[in-house]
């Protein structure tokens, strides 16, 4: 994820807002048999009102509208967001 700047964080961690662009790995996407991968997803931000250095806030990236784009920036549709396990503390 690129995190522009100025971050505000939250429990320590950048938020997200819609000015964030998320790097993809592993897309197989084809159009006509030609491997055209999505290697970036842009989010749109719901009309919470909340943001930070003026972009939206994502304050659901489940439920944010999104969209894939290939390298060469097609949109390739919306993304399939998976939850991820962020850390683990042991103790």
């Amino acid at each position: 994820m690129h995190t522009p700047s100025p971050a505000v964080l939250i429990g320590g961690r950048a938020v997200a807002t819609a000015a964030h662009i998320y790097t993809v790995v592993g897309c197989a996407h084809t159009v006509d048999g030609v491997p055209q991968p999505c290697v970036s997803v842009r989010f749109t931000a719901s009309a919470s009102g909340v943001t930070v250095a003026g972009a939206p806030v994502l304050l659901d990236t489940y439920t944010s509208a999104a969209q894939c784009f290939s390298a060469a920036l097609v949109a390739q549709g919306p993304p399939v967001v998976s939850a991820a396990q962020q850390e683990v503390s042991l103790r």
